[in-house]
């Protein structure tokens, strides 16, 4: 389970360090990491990702709503191998999704983690919805 709200950085390369408690969640040095439906980047094992991808996959191709989500979560998913340090690149399009400048939030969201920009988690704290 990830649990907690940690400070990080990335380099100039967006090389990102996952928190050592967030690393030791995944059990691993692979996950899956996507665009999340809000201004972040979501990341899951990937025994958590398949589970939550067959849940979303039970709506049907031929609805909207079916072809929406496979647009946001499959389209923009990426298998990630973490270095030794727990680090991987965050790739330009996810970095924008999120609007990420370089002082970043991990936090723990239970079944998942979340990447937020550092200014835009502290806005939504204060204005109550990130909390």
């Amino acid at each position: 389970m990830f649990l907690g709200t940690f400070d990080t950085k990335a380099n100039d390369k967006w090389q990102v360090s996952l928190p050592a408690k967030i690393k030791n969640a995944l059990g691993g040095d692979r996950a899956i990491i996507s665009a999340g439906f809000e201004k972040c980047i979501y990341g899951f094992t990937i025994s958590d990702w398949e589970i939550t991808s067959a849940q979303e996959l039970q709506k049907p191709l031929s609805t909207p709503e079916g072809r929406e989500i496979r647009k946001q979560m499959f389209a923009k998913a990426l298998e990630i191998d973490l270095d030794k340090q727990g680090r991987f690149v965050i790739p330009d399009y996810l970095r924008k999704h999120a609007g990420l400048t370089g002082e970043l939030i991990v936090i723990g969201a239970g079944d998942h983690f979340e990447i937020w920009d550092k200014e835009e988690y502290d806005r939504l704290s204060h204005s109550g919805i990130a909390e």
